[in-house]
């Protein structure tokens, strides 16, 4: 609904300002109360847009990336700060039709004001329409996305705030959400236990195995004691000189 009536407030207005501006040159008072009655329509539906735009922000910062979610927040931003000025010249230009009918003097008047707020309207709508176009269309997007800038856009705060607020709502809610609380803790406690005795175990395993290949080489130098012990002692230099015989 929102894309199908956002360009009903910028062309409404740019008819009505043509038609307007057309009945005050040639002082035809039939094109200035439909130019009049134009911009009263342009301007009244400026509110079922900018509701139909509240109601779809979520749903498209869901689906845009983050250029286009900034171009969606700075949209936003346009449209709740300017909304306002579309009610006031659809308010003028009522006002203008009714001294049209009933105070043809004032009515001039009336009508130059309206056309020049209503040109100013019209370049008010532009300016929101440009940043909602670079939202999801990439081809429009010949310049960096603005800044954000949260503390002028309150939408996702009070989103964020409605959620936090939302445990709060009953002791039941409060009980089961520090029940969920410490079960999340002590998942976690057994989590960091077991990964604990893991370790344990890992260092207990090399540890054995350092062990292993330390006995090892002592097993294997065992078994050539005794053959050394068993082979028979060679004559000392004493001995061998005793059995020489003597010259």
């Amino acid at each position: 609904m929102h894309v199908l009536l956002n360009p009903v407030p910028v062309y409404g207005l740019a008819m009505g300002f043509i038609a307007l501006l057309g009945g005050l040159i040639w002082r035809n008072c039939g094109a200035c109360v439909a130019g009049l009655a134009l911009i009263v329509l342009a301007g009244i539906s400026a509110w079922p847009v900018y509701q139909y735009g509240e109601a779809g922000y979520d749903r498209v910062k869901s689906m845009a990336d983050s250029a286009g979610d900034k171009w969606l927040d700075e949209h936003m931003r346009r449209g709740e700060q300017l909304i306002y000025v579309f009610y006031v010249v659809a308010a003028l230009s009522a006002i203008a039709i009714a001294a049209e009918l009933k105070f043809p003097r004032s009515a001039v008047p009336l009508a130059i004001a309206t056309v020049i707020l209503a040109g100013a309207n019209l370049g008010i709508g532009g300016y929101i329409a440009y940043a909602g176009g670079h939202v999801r269309h990439r081809e429009f997007r010949f310049e960096p996305p603005p800044v954000a800038r949260a503390e002028e856009h309150h939408h996702g705060d009070e989103h964020q705030h409605g959620e936090q607020q939302k445990p709060e709502g009953s002791p039941t809610d409060q009980a089961e959400h520090a029940a969920h609380e410490a079960m999340a803790h002590e998942g976690a406690s057994e989590l960091r236990k077991s990964e604990e005795e893991r370790k344990q175990l890992e260092a207990s395993r090399l540890q054995l195995e350092a062990s292993k290949k330390q006995l090892e080489p002592a097993g294997s130098a065992s078994p050539s004691a005794p053959a050394g012990a068993s082979s028979p002692a060679s004559p000392s230099p004493e001995q061998h000189h005793e059995h020489q015989p003597p010259r």
